[in-house]
């Protein structure tokens, strides 16, 4: 390695450092689980899965889209002390899907469906930052119990970042580099010296020992609710990582192409080890992924550097982190979840195409309605109810004339086109030819074989004639 590529990698580990820091703890916030845990799962998805990742450029971290599942999960097995076993197994999971082959996962799943899921990730973030933001108790209690000082710092933090943003998609460098959410925890944090608007109960607070939460499984726990909740994670964080890393390969100024199955690998030790060492679950993150390239990364060196800027980030400047107010994390999530589910979104949806719209919306209300996993299947189940609907379509071409009925099979054939093939032939009217092409020229399911074969007889005591065309020609 040459040492331009060292400096690059430098460099750009330490801007990477500073967009993951707040991120670390907002996720940890939002998913109801210590502060530490947020940044011991950035410092595993930087060392580790860094480390052993195919990509040259893809960051892996907490994940906002994980927060849900993290958050429902702490409840249902009664705290986070137990949670590092799930996550281990969901780590497992993970090493199995890509010993399997499992990095074309994500190809079964329709856009309309993931981005559904994302959408509904965004309004969970957005929902559960609010009483946060507010300095409320609760979501319910916003109208009567709120601080106007931590309300004041929010507003501050988000005029702050939204700013920035601005200022940056203008092509201004230094806006571009230095993220705006690190700069508005640097404001909020001295602000908050100077008048004193939150208590120390509205702060970070990191545990003096960071790896305090370090726990030896008890597999003898292990029980249906923890093996559910583990494949949960281990399919939600394959399925964002592998869509991170796609839009990674996208982005990589030398076009290099990752192994998926050896990311789903390097994702799989990652979060086992972030389980044992009391971390939140990892997976690619395509907006840390975006800022190491715009930065000017390299190599994954970046990556594995970034993870060792946050441990000595907490090594050397505890005091910093515990003076961040909880509000400013949450404005940072809260912009995360805009993200996630913005107008645009809604509009791109619509401009697909009603049935498109309608599993997308499918799927955001089914995740708020009941939770991710079951959200996520009851959005397939709509989607594959519309492709049921379809595939005779695709598998042939039909043409009328007086008399005649031309059917061009133009692709294969399954056993779901037997509905509409048995619909067209026997609703024929006055036609009295009926011309198949290219029945040699796809594969036919047997069942369908069978039936055209059946057909075939039967038209014959019908005065029907049924023509069977070897060359694709009308």
């Amino acid at each position: 390695m040459n040492t331009s590529f060292i400096l690059d990698d430098l460099k750009s580990s330490f801007v990477v450092f500073l967009v993951a820091l707040p991120l670390c703890l907002g996720i940890a916030l939002a998913s109801g689980a210590p502060l530490s845990s947020g940044i011991i799962a950035g410092i595993v998805g930087g060392v580790i899965v860094g480390f052993l990742s195919g990509s040259s450029i893809s960051v892996s971290g907490p994940a906002a889209g994980l927060t849900v599942i993290v958050a429902t999960g702490i409840k249902d097995i009664g705290g986070f002390q137990n949670f590092g076993t799930v996550i281990l197994i969901a780590g497992l999971i993970q090493v199995l899907f890509s010993l399997f082959k499992g990095g074309s996962i994500g190809e079964f799943f329709p856009v309309a469906v993931i981005k559904g899921m994302l959408a509904a990730i965004g309004l969970i973030l957005i929902i559960k930052q609010l009483p946060i933001i507010f300095g409320a108790t609760s979501l319910s209690s916003l109208g009567v119990s709120y601080s106007s000082e931590i309300l004041l710092l929010s507003c501050l933090s988000l005029a702050i970042m939204i700013l920035w943003e601005k200022l940056a998609t203008r092509g201004i460098k230094v806006f571009k580099l230095i993220p705006g959410a690190l700069v508005a925890v640097v404001a909020s944090v001295a602000f908050n010296s100077l008048f004193k608007l939150v208590d120390s109960g509205h702060l970070v607070k990191l545990p003096s020992n960071l790896f305090s939460n370090f726990y030896i499984p008890a597999f003898d726990r292990i029980n249906l609710s923890v093996l559910s909740i583990s494949l949960t994670i281990a399919v939600v964080a394959s399925l964002e990582s592998l869509l991170s890393i796609d839009a990674a390969d996208k982005i990589d100024p030398d076009k290099r192409t990752t192994n998926k199955n050896r990311e789903l690998f390097a994702q799989g030790i990652g979060n086992a080890v972030s389980g044992l060492l009391g971390g939140l679950p990892v997976t690619a993150v395509i907006v840390r992924t975006s800022a190491n390239v715009t930065a000017g990364a390299k190599t994954k060196s970046s990556a594995v550097l970034h993870g060792a800027w946050l441990l000595l980030s907490v090594l050397f400047i505890p005091n910093f982190l515990n003076s961040i107010p909880l509000a400013t994390l949450a404005c940072v999530l809260l912009l995360v979840g805009y993200k996630l589910t913005k107008p645009g979104l809604y509009i791109e949806m619509w401009k697909r195409g009603a049935d498109q719209l309608l599993i997308f919306m499918v799927t955001i209300g089914s995740i708020l309605a009941t939770d991710l996993l079951k959200g996520i299947f009851i959005g397939l189940a709509v989607a594959l109810i519309f492709e049921l609907k379809k595939p005779a379509i695709k598998c042939m071409l039909v043409v009328r004339e007086e008399g005649k009925l031309h059917v061009r099979f133009v692709n294969n054939v399954s056993f779901l086109h037997k509905p509409q093939i048995m619909k067209l032939l026997n609703e024929l009217g006055e036609i009295r030819e009926v011309h198949l092409h290219g029945l040699h020229l796809v594969r036919v399911h047997v069942d369908v074989h069978e039936y055209i074969l059946n057909y075939h007889e039967e038209a014959k005591k019908r005065n029907l004639s049924v023509i069977f065309v070897d060359k694709d020609a009308a």
